[in-house]
């Protein structure tokens, strides 16, 4: 008898404020799940959405919409495929973090929220070389701190060895 076993892959969704250190961690976590890697921030640049509606203050929901429209089918592909991935982003529309899950449900995807306190986002991208600004940090912390989903992380110290093995263990 031969017993045939099939990997299940993994579809990994790392939320959190400007600076806590999403496109790091994700990176070496796709890396060393050997995942495919999304990043919303980056998609929104590429697809020209990255547009502050400046009555909200912030990037409105119907651009992020559009980036998941764009990335959920090239996503089930990987996954049926057996390619783990891993998409970062700030998710601070619920409604778009809940579409995605929604619609990728099939595949149980773990979210995880980095979490760090505003001094420290604003400190992390001070120090970028191409920073966002004080006032966007605090814009987006805000904005991602009205709502906790997932597994919660701290990254004050911005351990990221620490980081991706919290969130391995947690897989």
């Amino acid at each position: 008898m031969v017993i045939v076993f099939k990997f299940m892959a993994e579809l990994i969704i790392i939320r959190g404020p400007l600076g806590i250190g999403k496109s790091t961690i994700s990176k070496k976590l796709a890396k060393k799940l050997s995942a495919e890697y999304f990043s919303v921030d980056e998609l929104l640049s590429k697809e020209k959405l990255a547009v502050i509606d400046w009555d909200l203050g912030f990037i409105p929901e119907q651009n992020f919409m559009k980036i998941n429209d764009l990335i959920v089918p090239k996503i089930k592909v990987l996954l049926n495929d057996g390619i783990s991935v891993v998409v970062d982003g700030n998710f601070y529309h619920k409604t778009v973090l809940e579409d995605l899950i929604e619609r990728l449900n099939e595949f149980k995807p773990k979210v995880f929220t980095l979490k760090a306190n505003k001094e420290i986002c604003i400190k992390r991208d001070s120090e970028r070389a191409n920073p966002h600004g004080k006032d966007a940090a605090i814009a987006v912390h805000d904005l991602v701190n009205k709502f906790d989903y997932g597994i919660s992380i701290n990254n004050e110290t911005s351990d990221v060895i620490a980081v991706l093995q919290e969130i391995l263990n947690k897989l």
